[in-house]
């Protein structure tokens, strides 16, 4: 893995997103980042932004939202222990994102579910309701 922190050394964003395997290909992180899902420093940007060390990224995946930092650029797109070296997620990041999975959990359990699916009927029925 490239661990060169000097100045001449630069990667995009959409790039460093790949590597670091938060999107599965850099086609996905570029449409993130176009889509206003990533944040660099607080502000909306472009995919080909060069990412710098101790930079702040906001992610949104799913309902799930990381704040991370920076560590180390790379280019490459490696295993994942290799991965997770190139950034830190805030410790207020994780806290927030462990109390609305329990949110989720709890509001989950007490949601009544059915014992089967609507039939073709009942399906027209719910369509119409929702139109009205």
């Amino acid at each position: 893995m490239k661990k060169v922190q000097c100045e001449t050394y630069s990667v995009r964003l959409d790039k460093w997103l790949w590597a670091a395997r938060f999107y599965k290909t850099r086609a996905l992180a570029r449409d993130m980042v176009q889509g206003g899902k990533v944040h660099y420093n607080g502000q909306r940007c472009k995919p080909s932004r060069t990412v710098d060390v101790g930079a702040v990224l906001t992610l949104r995946q799913g309902i799930d939202e990381k704040e991370i930092i920076v560590e180390q650029l790379s280019d490459r797109r490696r295993g994942a222990p290799e991965a997770q070296l190139l950034y830190r997620e805030t410790e207020k990041s994780i806290n927030t994102r462990k109390q609305r999975a329990e949110l989720r959990k709890l509001s989950a359990d007490q949601m009544p579910h059915p014992d089967r699916k609507p039939d073709k009927k009942q399906r027209r029925q719910l369509l119409r309701v929702k139109n009205q």
